[in-house]
């Protein structure tokens, strides 16, 4: 079982999720390891009039898929654990 929870766990860090915001015009992918590895814009917002905006863009997509990336993580873990308490082993 722990060699299928370290190969599980390997496999996750591999993948990669993706975050919107403000309907798409945002994107960040994360690595399942947390890693961020790109965040792209629309064009259209970035207004040098509110560089505010683009921030809290960034922040919100990016929270976005690392929220993803821990729900798919909790959900494979706590399969093959099949509910065991892993003392907080999964975040």
């Amino acid at each position: 079982m722990q060699t299928e929870l370290q190969q599980a766990q390997a496999e996750l860090a591999d993948k990669t999720y993706e975050g919107t915001a403000g309907g798409g015009v945002v994107k960040a992918t994360v690595k399942g390891s947390g890693q961020l590895v790109a965040v792209s814009f629309d064009p259209s917002v970035l207004d040098p009039e509110d560089p505010e905006m683009a921030g809290d863009l960034v922040v919100a997509a990016v929270n976005q898929a690392m929220a993803t990336a821990a729900d798919e993580a909790s959900s494979a873990m706590g399969g093959l654990a099949g509910g065991m308490d892993l003392g907080g082993l999964l975040g």
